[in-house]
């Protein structure tokens, strides 16, 4: 059922649009290597192949998973005497070597198919659900084009299933039911191997002339497949999108990215992990409540696990989800630190000290009104320095800082202003709505 032509290939419509570089090239019949990159069963393997027959190459394919330097070397050899037009050996024809997973080769294997690239001996087409560019080397990916195949959509999976149904793989086609076409369309998130694979097993079901149904389809899946990888880009793109539909008060959203995570097999502590920063980063002191809920729902997850710590998190998630929003707390300490960064650590003053005496004058809180004193705890280069500014969610402690900077003497209660403020002050809310992305690469916070 593997298409042949362009004509014939389903999908990456994007990607093959008339005029695209890669289209060209096909068509052209002068391949260059390149690196496919892309979810299972959406139709690497068939692209390369497609690559090679309309350049009139022959076709080396091995998968890095059984694959070694040997075979790498046997594939460079008979590639060497092509070129060299040995008799027996395909004689002056090309060669397109397909490494499927290629993520799969180390350093030092990937590093032996450098020479043949750079000297065009084999045009290499590498296939991995990996992201290329933290999996292929930075020196083969410079030899080679990275192309990103989308998802196959479920109306293009169903067009598959057709095709091989009119071709009379299932014997006759009036004994397929529309429905179980389309149930096995939808239910193999857009893998078509997997889809053409559970159509076949249902035909054998239903035996030589059986009616093919819905039900056969359902117990040749056994269930819906779900497209995630824990160690892949759906890991870190799925629980990015937890983390954004929490912070943005949808509870319904949480919940459903939380479903997907464990229906794909997610560890649950990495949720839960997410979930006490998120409690912090995201929620802080408008809810500090919403802190104790996270680390309980880590405390059941370690001392319940699964399947019943599904309760938990679930309940921590509606929880941080409606809980009132503020990052004062994650923008006071990042400019805390910006602040020491560039000016250093001083010594605090003396009356802070671990050694203080009482002729170094220190003024406990506890024997004024209120447990407040007006003494300076800053040492003297950051007198004036002001890091927290609570926001609309913390009314309650804006308030309460305004009375005590009050009464420790900053008149109106405004936020002192040091040497070195402007450049370290907090943003504002307007300049804070949109904090860039902590989830993708060059987080502060590791996933």
């Amino acid at each position: 059922m593997r298409p042949r032509t362009l004509d014939e290939f389903v999908g990456q419509a994007r990607l093959l649009a008339p005029g695209s570089p890669l289209r060209r090239a096909i068509e052209a019949g002068r391949p260059h290597s390149m690196i496919l990159h892309g979810p299972p069963g959406s139709g690497k393997t068939t692209l390369a192949r497609i690559v090679a027959h309309a350049s009139g190459a022959a076709f080396e394919e091995e998968s890095a998973v059984q694959a070694g330097r040997a075979e790498v070397r046997a594939v460079i050899e008979r590639a060497r005497q092509r070129r060299q037009g040995i008799a027996g050996a395909g004689g002056g024809k090309a060669t397109v070597f397909f490494l499927d997973e290629i993520h799969r080769f180390n350093k030092a294997q990937q590093d032996a198919l450098l020479p043949a690239v750079e000297d065009g001996l084999v045009t290499l087409i590498g296939a991995t659900t990996e992201n290329p560019y933290f999996e292929v080397n930075s020196a083969l990916l410079s030899r080679a084009r990275v192309y990103e195949l989308d998802v196959l959509q479920a109306a293009e999976v169903l067009v598959l299933l057709r095709r091989a149904v009119a071709r009379g793989e299932c014997g006759d086609p009036a004994r397929i039911d529309r429905s179980a076409l389309e149930l096995a369309a939808e239910w193999t998130g857009g893998d078509a191997r997997a889809a053409l694979g559970a159509l076949e097993l249902a035909c054998e079901a239903a035996g030589d002339a059986g009616p093919v149904t819905v039900q056969l389809i359902r117990e040749a899946l056994q269930r819906r497949t779900i497209a995630y990888d824990r160690e892949a880009d759906n890991h870190y793109d799925t629980i990015s999108a937890w983390i954004k539909a929490t912070r943005g008060s949808d509870p319904d959203a949480s919940l459903y990215y939380l479903a997907v995570m464990l229906e794909g097999g997610e560890d649950p502590r990495f949720i839960a992990r997410r979930m006490v920063i998120l409690a912090s980063e995201d929620v802080g002191n408008a809810d500090p409540h919403a802190l104790g809920v996270a680390t309980a729902a880590a405390a059941a997850v370690e001392h319940v696990g699964l399947p019943e710590a599904e309760f938990a998190l679930a309940q921590a998630a509606i929880y941080l989800s409606l809980a009132p929003k503020s990052d004062a707390a994650k923008r006071a300490i990042a400019a805390a630190r910006r602040f020491v960064r560039e000016h250093g650590a001083q010594p605090p003053p003396p009356h802070l000290r671990s050694s203080t005496r009482s002729d170094h004058g220190y003024d406990s809180p506890h024997a004024h009104p209120d447990h407040l004193s007006a003494q300076e705890l800053m040492p003297d280069h950051a007198i004036g320095e002001t890091f927290y500014l609570p926001d609309d969610a913390e009314a309650e402690l804006r308030a309460r800082l305004e009375a005590i900077r009050r009464a420790r003497g900053r008149e109106g209660g405004e936020p002192g202003r040091g040497p070195a403020s402007e450049q370290y002050a907090t943003p504002t809310r307007a300049e804070s709505a949109n904090p860039p992305d902590q989830e993708g690469g060059g987080s502060s916070s590791q996933l």
